[in-house]
């Protein structure tokens, strides 16, 4: 299913829209968990910390979005509340390990040393994919006349991305040629989480 049809017929069911809107708010919350994760024990970045705030505050602000369609709704992220929650809760997960493994094949580093080349490459990836996903998002939400927004987290995310670019650029001369590789990992698991969410949409529009 071409993903603005798949996100019309989210947007277009409230309790369908609530779990969406939760299974973003974990995404970045485990996102924020995983730049926390790699933070060097005192070497510990102006833009690590902001990176973490703020991804925290985007799985706050979608959870509040929730409210708009019904407050009664996905209090929680447990696995009844999440589209496709095996795959949600396996996606960064996955990507992070992959990641790794491609970087110790590439670069010589420390156990620190690796911790935050992932950090760099990982929300690369992540930041790439939120920057093309979230606008979607929003012109569909724009198209539908809802209450719900995130023109904030696109401002945010496309901040990000500059960012994590710039300090790709001091990390190595060559990250380009990585962080492609690492993007084709992202590819293929954006593309069994998004088919797992569509098989999840589908089979409860077929009630």
């Amino acid at each position: 299913m071409e993903i603005y049809n798949l996100i019309g017929k989210i947007v277009g069911d409230k309790e369908c829209h609530a779990k969406w809107l939760n299974t973003l708010s974990f995404m970045e919350n485990a996102g924020a968990r995983k730049i926390s994760a790699c933070e060097h024990s005192t070497r510990v970045t102006l833009l690590q910390l902001k990176h973490a705030c703020e991804e925290h505050r985007h799985a706050y602000y979608l959870k509040k979005q929730i409210g708009k369609l019904d407050s009664e709704l996905c209090k929680t992220y447990e696995i009844s509340e999440l589209i496709a929650p095996v795959a949600t809760r396996q996606y960064l997960q996955i990507l992070d390990i992959k990641a790794c493994r491609y970087l110790q094949n590439n670069f010589e580093l420390s156990r620190e040393e690796l911790k935050y080349a992932a950090y760099l490459f990982v929300t690369y990836a992540i930041e790439v994919r939120a920057d093309r996903l979230y606008p979607i998002y929003q012109d569909v939400l724009t198209k539908a006349g809802s209450k719900v927004l995130v023109k904030s987290i696109i401002l945010e995310e496309e901040g990000h991305l500059e960012e994590m670019i710039d300090q790709l650029e001091a990390f190595s001369g060559d990250w380009k040629k990585h962080a492609e590789n690492i993007l084709e990992i992202e590819t293929v698991l954006y593309t069994q989480w998004i088919n797992s969410i569509t098989k999840d949409v589908v089979k409860r529009n077929d009630f």
